[in-house]
């Protein structure tokens, strides 16, 4: 299969999410799994330098800030993700680097000066996944007696991302002098104070650290409920999803892509990258085998503790296993919406028990479960019908990053839709992404323009 499109061909854009002891409640549990991989520095730079070796655009670090004894073994005990990143900056050369950190329980000024730190550290490869956290629990770490409403916390992140942006502009290119025979560090005039006053913040700035040779930290979000659409539409360079099949993939695709030129922008400049977990074997049946291999590590009692997790971690132990999808109303209210919608309205239409909802939610099939040819036909067709930019991978079973990339990324190679090494230095290049321009250099160039 070889997809013919016009003008220019599409460049798959990859990612890698890594998840130490693994992404679902039963992976560790495999006999090659790395049970303690969460915590491992060393696992961790295999998986990225492998990452790199097949040239994935960037790493991603997914994070949460509250656990219970029913979190996933992974959230349980391992590195924050900022800290992680650091020291996989050093391991690396080319590859991006995108950490999670949430607008809800952070500041802002700590947050720009985190980030603009792993750019420089990197030479231009940071990302930040900004997330407005759904457990309730967490306000419980942070000195809070309640959780934001869901509301709340897109309007506190579209303006913490306007002060960390703002910030992040403090000093202007070429600002940094350091002439040894005048004794001049700096120019003052390219040192802007932000002086933010907000609904949320009061920040004045200046960041102490420039702007680094991509300019800004790359910006993600995960945003499938309107709020969430509305916010990535308008902010984001990259949206992360979960969606199993291209019909809906699609949908989504385009609403979004809408949205961002609702918000004045070049759709192109949003890129769309659904998360997914495919599984390769030399035939379909070694496929299916592998497939059943990882859905068998999940018990039906983990299963059920990885259901409530987006419904802000409601326990569905309580319910009869094979009675119709229980409705739980006003418990799922400040939970993951997008996720708890797509799970009830899959339940509802179908018909299904509380046990298939589990069992499917734990170990979804999803859309990529083949051969090295079938993997790329359905990356290639999600990529030209408009259901994609690229993909964030999860490895589903210990080895499958490294078969991928032996045996599908070269296919993607010859079909033209994958590069055969990098373009560039940056995650920006990476992605295709412009470097963005200094807001008070344009601020002053329109005042000296008037």
């Amino acid at each position: 299969m070889a997809i013919k499109s016009a003008g220019k061909q599409k460049q798959l854009k990859l990612g890698l999410i890594m998840v130490g002891a693994g992404h679902t409640w039963g992976d560790w549990r495999h006999p090659n799994a790395q049970a303690d991989g969460s915590t491992n520095l060393g696992f961790y730079k295999y998986q990225a330098q492998l990452a790199e070796k097949g040239k994935f655009d960037f790493l991603f670090i997914a994070d949460s800030v509250y656990i219970t004894e029913k979190s996933s073994p992974h959230y349980l005990n391992r590195f924050e993700p900022l800290t992680l990143l650091s020291a996989l900056s050093a391991a690396t050369s080319r590859i991006g680097l995108v950490g999670t950190l949430t607008v809800s329980y952070s500041e802002p000024y700590n947050a720009a000066r985190q980030f603009a730190s792993l750019d420089h550290l990197s030479a231009g490869r940071a990302g930040w996944n900004v997330v407005t956290s759904w457990l309730e629990g967490s306000a419980g770490n942070f000195s809070k007696s309640e959780h934001y409403a869901h509301d709340v916390r897109y309007r506190l992140a579209d303006e913490y991302l306007d002060v960390v942006q703002g910030l992040w502009d403090s000093w202007e290119d070429g600002a940094f002098l350091r002439d040894k025979t005048s004794g001049v560090f700096f120019d003052p005039s390219k040192l802007n104070t932000l002086n933010h006053k907000g609904e949320f913040f009061q920040v004045k700035g200046p960041l102490n650290i420039a702007r680094s040779v991509q300019g800004q930290p790359v910006i993600f979000q995960a945003g499938s409920s309107e709020d969430g659409k509305n916010f990535a539409s308008k902010r984001a360079d990259a949206i992360f999803v979960g969606y199993e099949n291209i019909e809906d993939a699609q949908r989504y695709y385009r609403d979004v892509k809408s949205r961002a030129v609702g918000f004045a922008r070049d759709p192109e400049d949003l890129l769309v990258l659904p998360g997914i977990n495919p599984i390769v074997g030399a035939t379909d049946s070694e496929a299916e085998r592998l497939y059943q291999e990882r859905a068998a590590l999940v018990s039906i009692e983990n299963a059920l503790s990885m259901l409530g997790r987006p419904f802000n971690d409601h326990d569905f132990s309580i319910y009869d296993l094979d009675a119709p999808f229980p409705d739980i109303g006003a418990s799922a209210l400040q939970s993951n919406q997008s996720l708890v919608k797509k799970i009830t309205v899959a339940a509802r239409a179908e018909k299904l028990t509380l046990r298939q909802v589990a069992l499917r939610f734990a170990t979804p099939r999803g859309d990529f479960v083949g051969t090295p040819e079938q993997i790329a036909d359905k990356f290639e067709a999600w990529l030209e019908s408009g259901a994609s930019d690229g993909f964030v991978l999860w490895e589903p079973l210990p080895g499958q990053l490294q078969v991928f990339i032996d045996t599908v990324v070269p296919i993607l190679q010859a079909r033209g839709i994958y590069r055969y090494d990098y373009e560039g230095d940056t995650l920006r290049s990476h992605l295709g992404l412009k470097v963005p321009v200094n807001k008070f250099t344009v601020a002053k160039a329109k005042r000296g323009a008037a």
